[in-house]
């Protein structure tokens, strides 16, 4: 099916469990496909494939694409009636009916996205610890891993006008930033550490650029105006693929648990460690009620802002000799916030102050957690 056509040299199709680029006109091509990947100036399509579902779905097709990637391409082109030797394929498991096209226009420059993303396991942070060693064509896991999690960000840009080879590579940077800063303003966090999400463990991208016409651009970083047209449609597409796989939107991320869970914490943890410091009535209200706790801007805001502190001393930006000090005062924000009594801010100031505060997750959850027993303690206990 036919879903869109562009600058009379590109047409998107879908067919099943694909969406594919077909080029009208030569195109130079730069990918991380494993097969007819890197620079080439020879294919006429760029596709994504949806191989297996996102959950424990192990198919011969995803163990075909592993190990034999060149049969896995020319297996999934016959089903398709595409050429697998002007083929090259970026692989999923996210609905292909969750893809996005964004596309921008400024003068003669014309640029196209089109976008696939799941980020709900396996999202992860540029330098966390790796999953496998590869050796001699083999595949090693690391540290006592078995698997590699589910979830990948597949981006495949287009543009009307020629990019030189150089401007190729400046131009997948500039998406790969765009992607990391879409999961920047949803607040995605790593499945492999404590940090935010700069992307998935198995992202994969494509980009295609008309050839001749006028002289080929020769930049396409940050400061270009196609490096912006680049920028914009790869996050806006990230940000809405996502919104439909995975029901990441700002509203939804806008939670108590969204900024904890980088400590480690899940909602059940966190209501059962705050009901331990509760007593029995008030634990069961909280219980009952979390969700109006969870959800409070103004609670999310205070939350938030202590959570984007502790990474200023994880970095070294903050010295550690100032944290009692800081966090001190952001927890009695956090305890005013729900109690809603914030002339009572010296007095949960104080309260903490006799807290022992570390910049380890354990003992940083275990203070956040204690400014909100003690702000909902005292919100109820008259």
């Amino acid at each position: 099916m036919l879903i869109g056509r562009f600058y009379n040299g590109l047409e998107i199709h879908r067919g099943n469990k694909i969406v594919y680029a077909k080029f009208l006109t030569p195109h130079r091509t730069f990918s991380t496909c494993k097969v007819n990947g890197g620079l080439r100036e020879d294919l006429n399509y760029l596709l994504n494939h949806q191989l297996c579902e996102p959950n424990k779905h192990y198919r011969k097709t995803l163990n075909l694409a592993i190990s034999q990637p060149a049969d896995y391409l020319a297996t999934m082109c016959d089903k398709e009636d595409l050429p697998p030797a002007q083929s090259a394929c970026l692989s999923t498991a996210t609905n292909m009916n969750h893809a996005i096209i964004e596309s921008k226009k400024y003068r003669d420059i014309d640029v196209i996205a089109v976008t696939t993303a799941g980020v709900e396991t396996n999202a992860a942070r540029a330098a966390d610890p790796a999953s496998y060693y590869e050796i001699d064509g083999r595949f090693e896991m690391v540290d006592g891993k078995d698997d590699v999690s589910e979830g990948t960000i597949n981006i495949m840009v287009f543009l009307n006008q020629e990019l030189n080879p150089g401007a190729m590579v400046s131009a997948i940077m500039v998406a790969t930033e765009a992607k990391a800063a879409a999961l920047q303003e949803l607040s995605v966090n790593s499945r492999y550490s404590s940090g935010l999400a700069t992307g998935t463990g198995t992202d994969q991208i494509g980009l295609a650029c008309n050839l001749g016409g006028n002289i080929a651009l020769s930049n396409a970083d940050k400061h270009s105006k196609v490096g912006e047209l680049i920028g914009s449609t790869v996050k806006q597409t990230v940000k809405k693929t996502l919104e439909l796989h995975n029901e990441y939107m700002p509203l939804s991320r806008g939670r108590v648990t969204v900024h904890i869970e980088r400590l480690g914490s899940d909602v059940d943890k966190l209501v059962s460690a705050i009901s331990h410091l509760l007593p029995q009535n008030q634990a069961e209200i909280l219980k009952n009620n979390f969700e109006g706790v969870n959800r409070d801007p103004v609670v999310v805001a205070s939350v938030a802002a202590i959570i984007h502190l502790w990474d200023k001393f994880t970095w070294g930006i903050l010295p550690e000799s100032c944290l009692a000090d800081v966090m001190c005062s952001f927890g009695a924000q956090i305890a005013a916030a729900i109690s809603g009594n914030y002339q009572r801010v010296d007095h949960y100031r104080n309260c903490l102050s006799l807290e022992y505060i570390g910049i380890s997750k354990d003992l940083f959850f275990n203070f956040i957690v204690k400014s909100i027993a003690l702000g909902f303690g005292e919100k109820w206990e008259a």
